[in-house]
Parts: C-alpha cells; structure tokens; sequence
C-alpha cells in the first residue's frame, strides 16, 4: 500500500476501500514512520491525498511518529516538499496548519526552501506566512543557506528576509562561511553566502578567516571570491591569490601545538558539545561532520563509536562498519565497538534479503520465488553480526540490550541458541 501511495495508484488503493476497511487500521501501515497519506503527499498525487482524506478521514495535520527521522513532519509539509502547488493547497483548504512545526521546530515554508520547491515557496509567501519565520529551528533563509538552495534562498531575500544573523551563523557552532570553507566542496555556496551579506572577515575557533581554509584547500575561485571582501592580513606581505595560498600552505605546516594549549581543547571540545547536540536533534550528517572535525585532530575509540552510530542512522552501512573496526582496534575490550561492529553488519545484510519489505508487500509474482530464495540464502551479514554480538555478550554479561540483539540474529539466520555453540 505505501508503494501504490508513492507511485500515486489511486485505482488500487480505491479498490481496496470497497470492502470493509477500518481506516485506523490502513493509517497504521508505515514504513521508518512515514503513513500512507504522508507518503502520497511527497509525490504531490493529489487524488490520492483526496482519496484517503475524504473516503477515508485522514487528518491533514498527522504527524510522523516520534523518534523517526521525520518526526513531527505532516501531509502539508510532505506536500511543499514535492513542488506541488495544487496538494499544498488541497491541504490547506481541508485544515492543514501552515504554522505547524515538525520536531525539529520547522514549517511548512521550511520545508518548501530546503527542497528548492520554488512554486510553493512563492505561494506560501503570498498567503502571508512569515519570511522570517522561527520556531527555535532557525529561519527559512537559514536553512536554504546550509541546504544549498541558492533559487528559494533568492525568493525569501527578494522577500526581505532578514540576512544578517542567519548567513553568519549567529549562535551556530560556526558561521557557515566558515564550516564551507573548512570543509571544500561548497564553491557555489560560498557565493551564495557573499551575496546574501555573509561577512568574511569572522574567524574560527583557531582564529583562521575563511580565505585562509580556502587557500588551505588551495581552492584558487574560492580565494578569489573572498579576496577583495576581505580585510587584509597584517603578516601576508603578498595580498594577492598567490600570495594568501602562499601564506595559509607555509602556516598550516605548523602543528596544532603551536597554538595555545588551551585554545585547543576548547576547540575540542565544543566540536564534541556541538556534534552531540546536532545527534540529539536528529541532525545525523551535521553530527557526523562534526565528530569527523574532531576525530581530524585527535581521534578516540568514543568519537568512532558515534559516528558509526551517525551513520548507521544515515542508512551508511559500509561507513558505520568502517568506523565500529577503528573503534574495536582502539578499544578490543569494549562490549559497545563489538554492538557498533553488529549492528553494521545487521544493516548491511537486511539491504539483501526480503525481511526488509514491509509485511503488507510480501506478496510478490510466482516468477519472483526464486530470486527471494536466492536473496534469503545471502546472509553471512547476519553471522559476522551474531559473531560480533557474542564478543560484546563475553565483555558485559547480562546487558539486556545485547541479549535482545543476539535473539534477532539468530532468527534471521534461523539458528537455534544452541546451534552456534562448540
């Protein structure tokens, strides 16, 4: 049912509804939290929507379960997400909240700009929602800035959206001109974030302005963006593309020691604070950066073990394997590199066999049987995960948790707990 939502077969999903349906029951079905009417809104299939609102009474302002990826998120909000103006305002005209916030503290118009959904942003303005609208999650504008979307980022500010606090990060634990420039890869960004009045001349915690990251990088369009808009270093005899690159290569050979001892740890530890932070607000990429900038200057079995949990939540499992082996090298002895090193391997196998479709898709053709045989039979995944686990049971007895976890694998290997014993 959720792929004919998806793939927006109203057809299917009306046939089914003749019988005796009960509505509770079909708006319980979800994959990762995500219901059906959620689902046909993201596609922007407006009869679907029509379907399951009016024959079937389902509330425009649903939220997504919490302690889901999308916690808090409604139909209207999956709506602005598909660019679709008609659903949005399908949603809307049955008694969608446009001022709604999602777990996260987002709107719908937040929704709308990080997907670059440009037609629905502009509606929303139109009706009179708040360009500068926030919920403690940030502005709009904010978010097109670190999502990237330079055309709903043009629509707020021709809105008068209020630039300044937002482009510079005031209160961030960095302003994104910085973090763009540390990182690479955001060249087009980065001149977002010039026009929209973002200030070159803030520093990071190391005291470094984003023209020296950049010619770090040795990223010459970047230096030359940043050049004239920025205050000339007193020790850079050579003000020129050249001369910064120059200049910001020979001080980077300089170890961390260098600096202020103190300056340092700090540096550390409000990376660590703020990736922490980032983690409990589901912000899992941001969280993993974070802990990767950390783990840049001194790396630790912790600061291993959580972004491999990052990742496992980012639906990386080659990552979170990578990261859970480090973590057991540093650490052989810890019973949570063991759980990491498991709990890689479970999500690694799942993506090959069938136990990950959902219950109501199991009914697959005849001429499938053999292709699902064939997946069910690729599950050395799940005994390196038992494996694993059996370590982490040896290091700390009695954890119910790690009991729990060794009962799955074993049933997705259809082992007995006597079958792997000597």
């Amino acid at each position: 049912m959720i792929l004919f939502c998806y793939f927006g077969a109203k057809g299917i999903i009306n046939n089914i509804g003749k019988g005796n349906v009960d509505p509770a029951a079909v708006f319980s079905i979800s994959t990762g939290g995500i219901g059906l009417l959620h689902c046909a809104a993201c596609r922007g299939h407006l009869e679907v929507c029509k379907y399951l609102v009016e024959e079937l009474g389902g509330d425009p302002n649903m939220s997504v379960r919490e302690r889901c990826p999308m916690e808090g998120m409604t139909p209207l909000m999956a709506a602005a997400q598909s660019g679709d103006v008609s659903t949005v305002k399908y949603f809307l005209n049955h008694g969608g909240d446009p001022m709604k916030t999602d777990g996260k503290g987002r709107t719908v118009l937040h929704y709308a700009v990080c997907t670059g959904s440009c037609k629905v942003t502009e509606f929303l303005l139109s009706i009179g929602i708040p360009v500068d609208i926030d919920c403690g999650g940030g502005t709009p504008l904010y978010h097109a800035a670190t999502n990237e979307q330079d055309k709903t980022l043009k629509i707020l500010l021709d809105h008068h959206a209020n630039a300044g606090a937002d482009v510079n990060g005031k209160g961030s634990f960095a302003p994104p001109l910085v973090f763009a420039t540390d990182q690479g890869g955001y060249t087009d960004f980065i001149r977002l974030l010039l026009k929209a009045g973002a200030n070159p001349n803030i520093p990071d915690d190391l005291g470094r302005l984003p023209i020296q990251l950049a010619a770090i990088r040795e990223c010459r369009e970047e230096v030359e963006m940043l050049l004239p808009l920025t205050s000339p270093l007193p020790n850079v005899p050579n003000w020129s593309i050249d001369g910064v690159i120059s200049y910001a290569k020979f001080q980077d050979t300089k170890p961390l020691v260098c600096y202020d001892k103190g300056l340092i740890e700090g540096r550390r530890a409000m990376l660590k604070s703020q990736a922490n932070w980032a983690f409990r607000q589901k912000e899992y990429e941001m969280a993993s950066k974070l802990y990767s900038m950390v783990i840049h200057d001194a790396s630790d079995a912790t600061l291993y073990s959580n972004r491999s949990l990052c990742k496992l939540k980012l639906g990386d499992g080659e990552g979170a394997l990578s990261d859970a082996y480090k973590c057991r090298i540093m650490r052989p002895d810890w019973a949570k590199a063991c759980y990491r090193q498991a709990a890689a391997h479970m999500l690694l196998q799942v993506r090959y066999t069938s136990n990950d479709l959902p219950e109501y898709s199991i009914n697959l053709p005849e001429e499938c049987g053999y292709v699902v045989m064939c997946l069910n039979s690729l599950r050395p995944g799940y005994k390196q995960a038992y494996d694993a686990l059996l370590d982490a049971q040896k290091l700390d007895p009695g954890n119910d948790e790690i009991e729990r976890e060794l009962r799955k694998a074993m049933e997705s290997m259809k082992l007995s707990p006597d079958a792997d014993q000597q």
